[in-house]
């Protein structure tokens, strides 16, 4: 099982945008912990899990209503 891990200035780079906006609103909002990144170690450095990021980037739209979950999961509704 292969995945790519990225700190956030090499997400930042990827999907153009702000490592600020990155940290402050995807993180909060939109990346799930567990499911897009992790803390190694149980530290404080974040890492993003990049093929989960970039399927939830092509996949989710107006369409698809789903409400995150607290373990990670989602609720389809």
């Amino acid at each position: 099982m292969s995945q790519t891990y990225l700190t956030t200035q090499e997400l930042s780079e990827r999907i153009k945008y702000d490592t600020r906006t990155i940290r402050e609103r995807l993180k909060d909002s939109v990346l799930l912990e567990g499911v897009h990144y992790f803390r190694p170690f149980g530290g404080r450095k974040i890492l993003y899990i990049w093929e989960a990021i970039q399927t939830d980037m092509f996949n989710k739209g107006p369409d698809r209503l789903y409400i995150p979950m607290a373990n990670g999961g989602v609720c389809h509704g």
